[in-house]
């Protein structure tokens, strides 16, 4: 055999082999997401979503509800080519694609109105107001039996 196998290590050469082809094409396939991927997903999903942000106006930027679409369509995009390319989705690349998105189109965005915000004091009174009572009405049963139980044999 050309690579000096003997019959006993075959099966080890066999594998040995399988694995470095598989390698050799996981290695292709990566290599091939690098530039090209990226040059894809500018020249496709980004040029596409510039023209879609500049088609609103600029005070609709921030608004979650004008741009969910546009930014779901984005998404898609770096997806499905991801999957023509045989890349792994997500990767780095489209973490740094995304991360350069936002800050071109959204970072004078306020986080004001998404944050969740504490109840007012009239619904959140009783919820801390009632167990507070309960636990003090509690203490005061317990002292109060224990020492009515005192003179009990």
């Amino acid at each position: 055999m050309a690579l000096g196998c003997t019959s006993t290590t075959r099966i080890q050469c066999i594998v040995w082999f399988v694995t470095v082809i598989c390698g050799a094409y996981l290695l292709a396939s990566v290599a091939a997401c690098g530039t090209d991927y990226e040059r894809a997903i500018d020249d496709f999903c980004l040029a596409k979503f510039r023209m879609d942000m500049q088609a609103l106006d600029q005070n609709q930027w921030c608004s979650w509800e004008d741009t969910v679409d546009l930014y779901g369509e984005l998404t898609n995009c770096t997806y499905v080519i991801a999957l023509k390319m045989n890349c792994f989705w997500p990767n780095r690349l489209v973490d740094m694609f995304f991360i350069q998105v936002h800050q071109l189109y959204f970072r004078n965005c306020s986080l004001s109105g998404r944050l969740p915000q504490d109840p007012p004091n009239r619904i959140m009174g009783p919820f801390i107001l009632v167990p507070v009572l309960v636990t003090l009405l509690m203490t005061g049963l317990v002292v109060w039996r224990s020492k009515r139980s005192e003179g009990i044999v």
